[in-house]
C-alpha cells in the first residue's frame, strides 16, 4: 500500500519522465529516475551509458548517487525511487544496498527486469533489506518513450544503410 496520493505519484513519475526526455535529447535510451524524500526530489538521473561509455551510468544509479550526496549518507531509508522502466539487476542491487523504502516504476522489462520479471531482487527475504514495490505506474506514458525512441532508431539505421 502506497503512502502517497495518486497526484503525488503522477507528479514524481512525470519528473522521472522529464529526466528520460533529457536522455532522449542526447540520443540515449530514454530512462529517467528521481529519488524523493519528505515530498522533495533529492536525486535525479537519466541514462548516460553511451555518452559516458560507463556500463553503470543508468538513471537509477545516477539518481541514487545524487541523493546520497544531497543527504551526505549512503542510507536512503526514508526515500522513494521513481523510474520509467523496471530496474535491472545492477540497479536493483543498488536499491537494496541503499535501503530505499519503496520504488515506483513504469513498464516491466522483459529482457532485463530484476524487480518482478526475470528476478525478484527487491522483495527477496534472504537479503538484509526489502523494498516496497509498485509497478506499472504511468505504464503507457513510459512505454511510449521507449517504443518511439527505438522505432526512430531503427528508421535512422535503415536510412543510413540505404545511403551507403
Amino acid at each position: 500500500m502506497s503512502e502517497f496520493t495518486e497526484k503525488d505519484i503522477r507528479r514524481w513519475m512525470n519528473a522521472a519522465i522529464q529526466e528520460a526526455e533529457k536522455a532522449r535529447a542526447i540520443d540515449e535510451v530514454p530512462i529517467g529516475a528521481v529519488v524523493v524524500k519528505d515530498g522533495k526530489i533529492i536525486g535525479r538521473g537519466f541514462n548516460k551509458r553511451e555518452t559516458s561509455q560507463q556500463a553503470a551510468a543508468h538513471a537509477e544509479m545516477i539518481a541514487i548517487q545524487e541523493a546520497n550526496e544531497t543527504l551526505g549518507n549512503w542510507r536512503l531509508e526514508d526515500c522513494h525511487l521513481f523510474v520509467t522502466l523496471e530496474p535491472c539487476v545492477m540497479c536493483s542491487g543498488a536499491i537494496v544496498l541503499a535501503r530505499l523504502k519503496s520504488i515506483y516504476y513504469g513498464p516491466s522489462d522483459p529482457k532485463g527486469g530484476a524487480v518482478r520479471t526475470l528476478m525478484h531482487v527487491l522483495e527477496d527475504e534472504r537479503l538484509n533489506h526489502q523494498c516496497e514495490v509498485h509497478g506499472g505506474v504511468m505504464e503507457e506514458e513510459c512505454r511510449s518513450l521507449l517504443t518511439t525512441f527505438f522505432k526512430e532508431l531503427r528508421e535512422r539505421k535503415k536510412k543510413d544503410k540505404r545511403e551507403k
